[in-house]
């Protein structure tokens, strides 16, 4: 099975913009692109950063970014959803991962904010337990949704759109930056 939506010719520019996730899955599969020693410019090919980095396999490597794509849509969640699951009364972790003077100019009232002090408290929850997190525009809260199912946990999610979705869609009205 080949890619229909990147290449490997394409620039990975290109292909952050189909798949915004791409760098965060090529690093955590092949160390490729996290830090200054695996790093790659946005103008380098596909096929370039799989040769530099002697992924020889540059097929997988699409599928791979094609899979952590699809994932991180199923991770998505719409602001109405989990308004419906709070509203309900479901046992859920709703955290808020932006910092808190983020979440001072900007607050989620159904959210808590993330333990920064102890992060580790909530590797020690059960892996069943709902999460659902939450940052400014939803990028980051991404992030820490797929680090958490890398850890095991099962119903993770991250709110689609961020605060910015939520106080459009739920209120109060958080203002864009």
């Amino acid at each position: 099975m080949t890619s229909t939506k990147i290449q490997p010719s394409m620039t990975m520019e290109e292909i952050l913009r189909i798949f915004p996730s791409a760098q965060r899955a090529l690093f955590q599969r092949y160390h490729v692109g996290g830090c200054s020693a695996c790093a790659f410019q946005p103008t380098d090919t596909l096929e370039e950063v799989c040769r530099d980095h002697n992924l020889l396999d540059v097929q997988e490597v699409l599928l791979h970014l094609e899979r952590s794509d699809e994932l991180d849509r199923r991770m998505q969640v719409e602001p109405r959803t989990v308004k419906s699951w709070l509203d309900a009364g479901e046992a859920l972790r709703f955290i808020d991962v932006r910092t808190p003077q983020e979440i001072e100019a900007a607050p989620i009232a159904e959210a808590e904010p993330l333990d920064f002090t102890d992060q580790g408290k909530y590797m020690g929850l059960p892996k069943d337990t709902k999460f659902v997190f939450a940052s400014g525009t939803g990028a980051r809260s991404l992030d820490v949704a797929a680090y958490f199912v890398g850890h095991g946990f099962e119903q993770v999610y991250s709110l689609k759109g961020g605060a910015e979705a939520w106080g459009r869609d739920i209120g109060p009205e958080i203002p864009a930056r």
